[in-house]
């Protein structure tokens, strides 16, 4: 579920509120993107994957809220990783072949009539 929107990373062009397929976000002129609707987050990743500052911290945990400090999330190196880890930006490789997502398609389902 998305946690945090850092006040101290995010250049304002919100790209977070145009990708989020639930409208999470919502646009404050001047500032960083409110959280506005986070119980609609459906912790995609879209946003942080877009988000071209990383300024933006998804918890896996897509079922509670999870408590977060900014200054620590940002020292650990932990904002904008699954940006990273796709390998989308200016002077990554490209390492889209590495998300996992896709074994979601694999796991047993349960068995319906």
């Amino acid at each position: 579920m998305i946690e945090l929107v850092s006040h101290k990373l995010c250049i304002n062009c919100n790209v977070c509120v145009q990708v989020c397929p639930t409208n999470v976000f919502e646009s404050v002129p001047n500032q960083p993107p409110a959280i506005a609707r986070q119980e609609d987050c459906q912790t995609c990743f879209m946003c942080e994957a877009y988000c071209p500052a990383d300024a933006l911290y998804v918890a896996p945990q897509s079922h509670t809220n999870v408590a977060v400090n900014e200054d620590d999330l940002i020292e650990s190196g932990i904002m904008g990783e699954y940006r990273r880890i796709l390998g989308w930006g200016y002077g990554r490789k490209n390492n889209s072949e590495l998300d996992t997502a896709h074994q979601l398609r694999q796991l047993p389902r349960p068995y319906q009539s």
